[in-house]
């Protein structure tokens, strides 16, 4: 007899996009207020490990082929570079710096070097939380 998990496939999509979602804004209020590309990565890892656990770990990797040590690879490289950039400036290794810029229709925005280093730590801990929880999950023995 086969059984219809059509309530919890349902239920997860729903509550995977919520919690991706509020990942996306923990992420970008980070640099700001608490929050920031660790927490946003918790958030994003406990989404796709919802989804790993309701479907079939085949079906999602299907569906969503990441390559973990790549991922892992290019946030650390992002994180790292983002700190040398300020070297280059004479300043402390990790320096922030941040200007406003008038766009026309979004009006007055900040970019600030914050922002690819929490891309970098978003990507390392997303990347190493579902690296470390599906090992271990495969393991047959």
């Amino acid at each position: 007899m086969k059984t219809n998990y059509l309530m919890l496939h349902t239920i997860t999509r729903v509550v995977s996009f919520i919690i991706l979602s509020f990942s996306i804004f923990l992420f970008f209020a980070g640099h700001n207020n608490p929050g920031g590309g660790f927490i946003g990565g918790l958030m994003t890892a406990s989404a796709l490990l919802l989804l790993y656990v309701s479907f079939d770990i085949k079906k999602i990797r299907k569906v969503i082929p990441f390559n973990y040590p790549v991922i892992i690879a290019v946030g650390l490289l992002i994180t790292i570079i983002t700190g040398l950039n300020s070297l280059l400036f004479g300043d402390p290794f990790l320096t922030q710096y941040f200007e406003y810029y008038n766009v026309p229709i979004l009006g007055e925005i900040e970019l600030t070097t914050a922002l690819p280093f929490d891309l970098g730590i978003y990507l390392v801990v997303v990347a190493i939380a579902l690296l470390i929880i599906l090992t271990i999950a495969e393991d047959d023995s």
